[in-house]
């Protein structure tokens, strides 16, 4: 358990560390987004200003212990693009992007381990064939591809889904119609994302449900006379669902992340669409703690998977108690 902690310890600073500097090895400067159209017609002393009002004229090692404390206080300043507080901006876009990439990972994981279990059933026949040769047609697919055909035949076309967007601007719905217009605008992304996304969870049921079909404990209890379901479910289904809960709580740790491609498609105002614009504008402190933001779902999501795993599967012993 020391070496987990020493080893999330060592990853977090690292984390911290390079969020600081990477955005700021980018190339260009911040100066054209924080003086607008007028940037051509400023005066050296004017750009020093400006540069001066946001901390950007001092040493790397001044900003970088200043960072450092904004971390702790929580205090994560202005964004240069949105020219609103970085900490509202973060709390606006998160909520829509748990929606979306939540609904995704449930979806992706059910339809991904069903699929894969049943592909596994169906192994040596023609339908496993045509099942996997499915899956992975659809998970080779670029994401902004199979958004646009949505858009063009399910939203222009049919006119069944908005076009972009999380919910429909200045309707001042409540209640229940609210709901149904978030639904409505939740459609689409998430059937993109799922439709991408769902090979994952197929190959590690697939082949976790092949690996245990033969272990000896699913053999003895065929022979000792016990129903096909039980053995599937109870003895089979169970240790097979062990590498699938591991691939989940993996992809949990990116449910913060967002999906920088379906936001920017369907315009979502998620986390992931708000970082892409930061990196365009140049915006370091939105950069900055968006990602950090990102890396510590991440990594927590990594430290809930070891402290898990080792109790659903009681064959994982940790080394220190060994």
């Amino acid at each position: 358990m020391k070496y987990r902690i020493t080893h999330y310890i060592v990853l977090l600073s690292a984390v911290v560390i390079l969020n600081f500097f990477l955005p700021r090895m980018l190339p260009g400067s911040p100066i054209a987004q924080l003086a607008g159209e007028e940037v051509g017609s400023m005066t050296q002393s004017e750009r020093d200003r400006i540069l001066s009002a946001y901390d950007l004229d001092k040493p790397l090692t001044v900003q970088f212990f200043t960072y450092i404390r904004n971390i702790v206080t929580l205090d994560w300043g202005i964004s240069f693009s949105k020219k609103q507080p970085i900490t509202d901006l973060l709390k606006a876009a998160i909520p829509w992007t748990l929606l979306l990439v939540g609904c995704n990972l449930i979806l992706s994981t059910i339809l991904g381990t069903f699929l894969g279990a049943l592909s596994a059933a169906l192994r040596k026949k023609k339908k496993d064939m045509k099942l996997m040769l499915l899956v992975i047609l659809c998970s080779s697919l670029p994401a902004f591809w199979i958004g646009m055909i949505f858009i063009s035949v399910f939203s222009v076309g049919l006119g069944w889904f908005p076009v972009y967007g999380a919910y429909s601007m200045f309707s001042g719905l409540e209640g229940w119609a609210y709901a149904k217009d978030v639904f409505g605008h939740l459609v689409l992304p998430v059937t993109t994302m799922t439709i991408v996304s769902i090979s994952v969870f197929f190959t590690t049921s697939r082949y976790s449900v092949l690996e245990t079909i033969h272990q000896d404990y699913v053999f003895m209890a065929k022979v000792r006379g016990i129903p096909k379901k039980r053995v599937r479910f109870c003895y089979m289904m169970r240790n097979a669902l062990i590498p699938v809960f591991t691939v989940f709580m993996m992809e949990l740790g990116s449910v913060l992340s967002g999906s920088v491609v379906i936001e920017s498609v369907f315009a979502y105002p998620g986390l992931g669409n708000l970082l892409y614009n930061a990196v365009l504008s140049r915006d370091y402190p939105l950069m900055q703690y968006g990602f950090l933001v990102s890396s510590f779902m991440v990594i927590a999501a990594s430290l809930l998977t070891d402290i898990l795993y080792s109790r659903i599967d009681p064959r994982m012993v940790d080394e220190d108690e060994e």
